[in-house]
């Protein structure tokens, strides 16, 4: 484990730290209750988040794997279905869509925002329309990094092939386009609270936000075994609670969530103005999005050889995500590929590196990056 002098991507303690004493008192509110599964804090921190997200319905569940198979499962997507994704993702996208037992169909990204390629998806539909792998029922995509994917593109292509829309925002709480929030695209926006996210539980955590309430419901009675009475099921369901102490916690960061979100745009806007004219490939900006830096990623030819100039310097780096899905061992000559080969996600895949951002990074930690990065890219050529 790195010691203390060591500079983490994210730094999960420091985020204790700020707000410790309110996190303990809502601990603390919740064990006095004796109230442990669902119940008022549940309801508070859902009533909440759906303010937040700007839809009138969130509910809350146990993971964000979980909150895209009840968004599946709700929107009755499952045996004999495809559902087309993207490669670059969080293996937990696909992952998911197995577990409804529907298919994934997987599409290349957008060499500029590293989301789905509306273009691809196009192609992907008229091959996928033509039958052969099942119906064509839905598409997910992923608003990767802060950055949120092109949904009126994506939603057009939508539109004509008659696909619902699961936008999976769980790098990507708070993020815009064109003024709205993500999540408000599609039919359901689904979030991960795992304890790295911008808005990260201490554990796991998810929920799934809808502007219509019969979906709505519908997840609410999947999550806990298909219950409108106790014990009695009216549909199959599964059991995937948020419980009320991660609610509770939840609530107290989510008051501070677009102050963090505001202060990792002003870090990137530092390592923007550091890296300008370098040999740094540096995200996009584009004038219709907010993007929330969940990462500040990079591309660079010889990451590797940057990776461990910065380690030397006890700075810490990831690689989200080192090996795209469609070429994992569980994956790999399995998931069709209908429009084609994944040439930018392979290639993205070789040369990215997230850099330590975050809502407790200092200004000094930050200019260590900086340094570092500068002088390595001096010696680098």
């Amino acid at each position: 484990m790195p010691d203390s002098s060591f500079l983490l991507p994210s730094d999960l303690k420091a985020n204790y730290e700020a707000y410790r004493d309110d996190l303990r008192a809502a601990a603390l509110r919740v064990l006095d209750s004796g109230w442990y599964i669902g119940g008022a804090e549940v309801e508070a921190f859902e009533n909440a988040f759906a303010g937040f997200a700007e839809r009138p319905h969130c509910v809350g569940c146990a993971s964000g794997t979980d909150a895209l198979i009840l968004a599946l499962k709700a929107c009755e997507i499952g045996p004999g279905d495809v559902v087309v994704t993207v490669a670059h993702t969080a293996v937990a996208t696909v992952a998911a869509i197995e577990l409804t037992g529907a298919l994934p169909a997987l599409v290349d990204i957008d060499p500029r925002r590293f989301t789905m390629d509306p273009g691809r998806l196009e192609v992907a539909c008229e091959a996928l329309s033509r039958g052969g792998a099942g119906r064509l029922r839905a598409v997910i995509p992923v608003h990767l990094y802060g950055q949120p994917a092109d949904m009126p593109a994506i939603l057009e292509v939508a539109s004509r092939y008659g696909l619902l829309v699961i936008e999976d925002c769980a790098q990507a709480h708070g993020a815009r386009l064109a003024g709205r929030r993500v999540g408000t695209w599609g039919q359901v926006g689904t979030y991960s609270f795992y304890p790295t996210k911008n808005l990260g539980a201490l554990g796991d955590g998810g929920a799934l936000v809808t502007g219509d309430p019969v979906l709505a419901e519908r997840a609410r009675l999947l999550r806990e075994y298909g219950w409108k009475e106790r014990y009695v099921s009216h549909i199959r369901g599964m059991n995937s609670r948020l419980d009320p102490l991660q609610a509770a916690l939840l609530g107290v960061k989510l008051v501070h969530l677009d102050e963090e979100n505001a202060y990792r745009r002003t870090i990137a806007a530092r390592y923007d103005e550091a890296f300008a004219d370098s040999a740094l490939l540096l995200p996009e900006s584009f004038p219709d999005a907010e993007n929330v830096y969940h990462q500040y990623v990079v591309m660079h030819p010889l990451r590797e050889a940057l990776r461990t100039a910065l380690r030397r310097r006890e700075i810490g780096t990831l690689i989200h995500y080192p090996v795209p899905v469609h070429r994992q061992p569980a994956y790999e000559d399995r998931v069709p590929l209908p429009a084609g080969p994944l040439s930018v996600t392979e290639t993205v895949c070789e040369r990215i590196l997230s850099l330590p951002i975050h809502g407790q990074l200092t200004a000094e930690q930050r200019e260590r990056v900086v340094t570092g990065v500068r002088e390595w890219l001096a010696q680098a050529g």
